[in-house]
């Protein structure tokens, strides 16, 4: 069972955690990518203007949106360390 007061906690370690490393000059993702609990923190290093581009991307290469829909590029931005089951 998750404590939602704890998972609050560990979310908020980690877009500190996040934040010290873009602001270190490090990154947030490695050579395992971004992945889904990753991708709503991508616009701290990316800025609107880096997600945009990889929009466009996806987009020209995806037009129809089969190859991992709705994954990094959700509708639901919201933040979360464990994805719900």
């Amino acid at each position: 069972i998750r404590n939602k007061d704890e998972m609050e906690r560990v979310e908020q370690a980690f877009a500190e955690i996040f934040e010290k490393a873009i602001e270190l000059g490090g990154t947030i993702t490695g050579e395992h990518g971004v992945g889904e609990m990753k991708a709503p923190y991508l616009e701290m290093k990316l800025k609107k203007e880096g997600i945009d581009a990889m929009k466009a991307l996806k987009a020209a290469f995806d037009p129809r949106n089969i190859l991992n829909p709705g994954k990094v590029f959700a509708k639901d931005a919201r933040k979360r360390v464990v994805a719900e089951r």
